[in-house]
């Protein structure tokens, strides 16, 4: 894809009511039926059916993502009690030290890539994301018994690469953040999950941080209103998926999401030719 105008049916879907809430609570509705922002699968839908360049689609998927995680944080607190959380601040820290690098890093690489390379790349991370979409369900997630300073290193580098995808996506990162929390650190799935969040916040600030000193960062002002209208969709879908989330056969439901990103991937890079 080139950063060229749309076409007419392109924009008007972005200009409408309809087109954004229900692809936003579409999203959502997957992110909810597996624990996550949905962040993953809104990307190749932005620019397959919104019509967005790839970088552009990157820096309105991030946004949509800090709302997402924004509106998911107070929610988290009636299934995991802050206290709790907060007595688990240094495993967010440990994370932090380096997620929030690779953040910066990855934001700066991404608006100096050329636009094939970026498609090439970022559908790389969606094959990379069904993977681990899939293994962490389909497998038990034990706790790797490091001793406290290798795993400390370990936290940081896994920070930096999770930073890096991140911000190279738009994502939150949650899907990379609770296997590698419960993995490290060996904590409830459900605390992972929360503790996620808190990681992903600042993170994604950085990222965003970065991206704004890009002209391609001006397609927030031009969209704010598709932005908001998506979010809410978003979000709303997220609530109607965890409801939902008793009522889906999991292990099928996993494979046919794993499958949509695969696809999704190979309509990303076929986007680098085109």
């Amino acid at each position: 894809m080139t950063g060229e105008e749309p076409a007419a049916p392109v924009r008007g879907r972005r200009d409408g009511v309809a087109w954004p809430l229900a692809a936003g609570a579409a999203i959502g509705v997957l992110g909810g039926l597996i624990g996550l922002g949905g962040a993953e699968f809104r990307l190749p839908l932005l620019m397959a059916l919104f019509g967005f360049a790839a970088l552009q689609a990157v820096i309105v998927n991030k946004a949509m993502s800090l709302v997402v995680v924004v509106a998911a944080l107070p929610a988290r607190a009636f299934a995991v009690p802050w206290g709790d959380v907060a007595d688990h601040s240094w495993i967010v820290a440990n994370l932090l030290a380096g997620s929030l690098v690779g953040a910066w890093l990855a934001a700066g690489w991404a608006v100096r890539l050329h636009a094939r390379a970026l498609h090439r790349t970022l559908a790389a991370l969606l094959v990379v994301i069904a993977v681990v979409l899939a293994g962490t369900h389909y497998a038990e997630l034990g706790t790797l018994d490091l001793p406290v300073v290798v795993r400390a290193v370990a936290g940081v580098v896994a920070g930096v690469l999770i930073g890096m995808v991140a911000a190279f996506m738009g994502v939150a990162g949650g899907e990379l953040l609770i296997p590698t929390i419960v993995l490290l650190f060996g904590v409830d799935i459900r605390l992972a999950g929360s503790l996620s969040l808190l990681v992903s916040l600042p993170t994604m600030l950085v990222g965003f941080a970065r991206y704004s000193r890009d002209s391609s960062f001006e397609v927030l002002r031009g969209n704010l209103r598709f932005v908001l209208l998506m979010g809410a969709g978003s979000v709303a879908g997220a609530v109607v998926g965890g409801a939902l989330l008793p009522y889906v056969a999991g292990p099928a439901l996993i494979g046919a999401l794993a499958l949509i990103l695969l696809a999704s991937a190979v309509k990303v890079w076929r986007h680098a030719d085109g």
